[in-house]
């Protein structure tokens, strides 16, 4: 890779790693989605790195908030996440490009459209969601992680509409994520995919994650909770419309 390609990895590992602290998602979304927009690199590479980061990215932003979190809850994601997410690897050998294409679509429409109506109306829900609702949404984030390496869009808008404050979400949502990132890191090492070139620059973007990391925690956006709960889903939105473009193109 050319110099210039490194600092633009660099450069969006940082932005990306700013903005899930400040908001509990986004590392591997904005990374894998610019990178591969721009075709700098391959999204099995930025994957296999972004897997890394986020693993650095959530430990030093968790740093003394693990209080805030419900373990019921994760507990209730995971369950949901990590089987499906190996499911969704496996299934991807098996679909054949046409469906595949369509399922993108699909999870691109849906995206849009909670989205878009979220972010006119970013009001919580008056209690906490059942136990099943926290498994069926881990379940699809780890289905569609494993197809598309987006996992996030089901738990972030589940996760947006409880009524917590704002740094028990941020909190629980990079907890989720790294233990996805954790299960996705083995497996792919386990497989033997885990490749020299993906693990060096990894590392060499760890200073980068955890220097934004800490810049997010003790210099976050001035924003009220509903604002910042609209700016979310409005970053949902552009990956959504991302996903129906590459769908489109592929």
């Amino acid at each position: 890779m050319s110099l210039w390609i490194y600092a633009a990895l660099f450069l969006i590992i940082a932005t990306g790693s700013y903005f899930q602290t400040v908001t509990g998602f986004g590392l591997g979304m904005i990374v894998i989605g610019v990178s591969s927009g721009f075709d700098l690199v391959s999204v099995p590479f930025i994957a296999n790195v972004v897997s890394i980061v986020t693993l650095v990215n959530s430990g030093v932003a968790l740093h003394g908030k693990l209080h805030h979190l419900d373990r019921r809850i994760i507990g209730a994601v995971m369950l949901g996440l990590v089987p499906s997410s190996i499911a969704g690897v496996l299934l991807l050998d098996y679909l054949n490009d046409g469906f595949t294409r369509v399922l993108q679509l699909l999870l691109g429409i849906a995206i849009i459209y909670s989205g878009v109506q979220f972010a006119f109306r970013p009001t919580q829900l008056k209690h906490t969601s059942k136990p099943s609702s926290f498994v069926f949404s881990g379940l699809l984030s780890g289905l569609f992680g494993g197809l598309f390496g987006m996992a996030g869009p089901p738990v972030i808008f589940l996760f947006y509409r409880q009524p917590m404050p704002l740094v028990a979400i941020r909190s629980m949502l990079l907890l989720i994520f790294a233990a996805s990132a954790a299960v996705r890191t083995l497996y792919i090492v386990g497989q033997g995919q885990q490749d020299s070139h993906s693990l060096g620059v990894a590392l060499m973007a760890i200073p980068i994650v955890a220097i934004m990391t800490i810049v997010g925690r003790k210099y976050p956006p001035a924003l009220p909770p509903a604002q910042l709960r609209r700016m979310a889903y409005s970053v949902l939105v552009i990956i959504g419309i991302g996903l129906l473009i590459s769908a489109a193109m592929a």
